[in-house]
């Protein structure tokens, strides 16, 4: 049952991602992108991990959410954007992903599974995953809300607007 519910979550998170690309209209991508981050919480859930999941739909289904659309309703993007591409870039976009599908593909070939992976009851758990970003990964935690910092402020002095003296 288990192992269902995880390719079906799976297949659902595959298919609004691939959705989202390829979709004109910038909206329907927005949506289809909630649709992929409540199914990758699924799959959080399916692999224990209930606190991830939990946190993933808050941040990122929540927060990440408001940010994407406030980004399209600022920039007008709601209506479909056709772009004109040259054939060059054409071949260089598909020259890349290609490469990238190589490297993906090697990468699991060399990877090994022997399907009986054992893991502690601990490891979903929020105090061990507290324990680890402030123990082991202090630095990229700070420099990284530093980063989040810096970004609201250069976003409340972008949209700012200027107050003429009378």
């Amino acid at each position: 049952m288990a192992a269902a519910l995880f390719y079906a979550l799976s297949l659902i998170c595959i298919v609004s991602s691939l959705i989202m690309i390829f979709h004109k209209n910038t909206m329907y991508s927005v949506l289809f992108l909630l649709v992929t981050f409540f199914s990758v919480a699924g799959l959080y859930v399916t692999l224990n991990a209930q606190f991830l999941a939990i946190v993933h739909i808050i941040v990122y289904a929540g927060a990440i959410m408001v940010l994407f659309l406030y980004v399209i309703m600022f920039l007008n993007m709601s209506h479909i954007i056709n772009f004109q591409k040259s054939k060059a870039i054409k071949i260089a976009a598909t020259a890349t992903g290609l490469m990238f599908l190589l490297v993906i593909i090697a990468a699991l070939s060399s990877a090994t599974y022997n399907g009986n992976v054992t893991a502690g009851h601990e490891i979903g758990l929020a105090s061990t995953l507290g324990h680890i970003i402030f123990n082991e990964f202090l630095i990229p935690f700070e420099v990284s809300s530093i980063l989040f910092l810096s970004a609201m402020v250069g976003v409340v002095i972008f949209n700012k607007k200027d107050l003429i003296d009378e």
